[in-house]
């Protein structure tokens, strides 16, 4: 069961548009420039989430922070770079909680 905070923390995290198209483009990672099949375990670089958004690299990591710390995300660390995907787990256990409450 997910915390009042848990909970905030992740309709904060829905609350931006361009935080929620992050989510929907991480649904399908193969659908980035240059991804091949095997990085779709590690996720997908920060640097190609950047460029799709059109955003500034601080709002880029900012906005996926914030994405991470409700819970949304998954980050793996590879050298100077960072990859992102969807917590499809974490992801399920919200949805769930949402549907007992709703």
């Amino acid at each position: 069961m997910f915390s009042e905070a848990e909970l905030l923390a992740v309709f904060r995290a829905l609350s931006n548009p361009a935080r929620r198209q992050i989510l929907v483009w991480l649904k399908e990672p193969m659908s980035f420039p240059g991804q091949e099949p095997e990085d779709v375990e590690i996720g997908v670089c920060v640097t190609d989430i950047q460029q799709r958004a059109g955003l500034g690299q601080s709002t880029t990591s900012q906005y996926l922070a914030i994405l991470r710390q409700a819970g949304l995300v998954i980050a793996t660390r590879r050298g100077k770079w960072t990859y992102y995907r969807r917590d499809e787990a974490n992801i399920a256990r919200l949805l769930d909680a949402l549907r007992d409450v709703f």
